[in-house]
């Protein structure tokens, strides 16, 4: 079971229901990137202080600021990567929202994540092949080498991004079996 592991922007609005009081800090990420050309860097997201995540500038925030954070993972196209907690990890203490510029995970595949709970799935006579898919699928999971959209099912980790994106709306989120 690895520290992080992905969910949807739905399963993200669930964990955080659970709780009550949080603490945001600056991604460790970012931080040792430098300017991140996707988002802001305060997108740590933690439920206890003690679990903070790895970079800078820790502090406490109000459900409402935990909103923003929300709404620029939507608007941003950033992945839902919850995290365990160190000595229980059937408790989450957390959740990162990650992107293709600066996330190690993305620039380094093999510091692997678990895959989450919920997987894709194309209706394909509904879909067009127009790809916006694939440019938010930072797991590879959607390609499209020619005119017809490739989808990889074992590399779906299951954001939910490309549910999000999609003009023709014919993909859906359903339970990895």
């Amino acid at each position: 079971m690895a520290f992080h592991y992905v969910c949807t922007r739905d399963e993200a609005r669930e964990l955080i229901g659970r709780h009550r009081e949080f603490w945001v800090s600056n991604c460790g990420c970012r931080e040792q990137r430098g300017q991140c050309a996707r988002s802001r860097i305060d997108v740590c997201l933690a439920f206890r202080r003690e679990a903070a995540g790895s970079g800078s500038g820790t502090r406490q925030v109000t459900p409402a600021a935990v909103e923003e954070i929300l709404g620029e993972a939507e608007e941003k196209h950033l992945v839902s990567r919850p995290f365990r907690n160190e000595a229980n990890r059937t408790e989450t203490d957390g959740i990162c929202f990650c992107c293709d510029d600066c996330c190690d995970y993305f620039l380094h595949p093999e510091n692997r994540c678990d895959q989450g709970d919920l997987i894709e799935r194309t209706d394909a006579d509904a879909c067009t092949s127009c790809g916006d898919c694939v440019e938010v699928c930072y797991f590879g999971a959607r390609q499209k080498p020619a005119y017809e959209l490739v989808i990889d099912r074992e590399r779906c980790y299951g954001c939910g991004l490309c549910v999000d994106v999609c003009p023709a709306d014919c993909i859906e989120m359903a339970p990895r079996g």
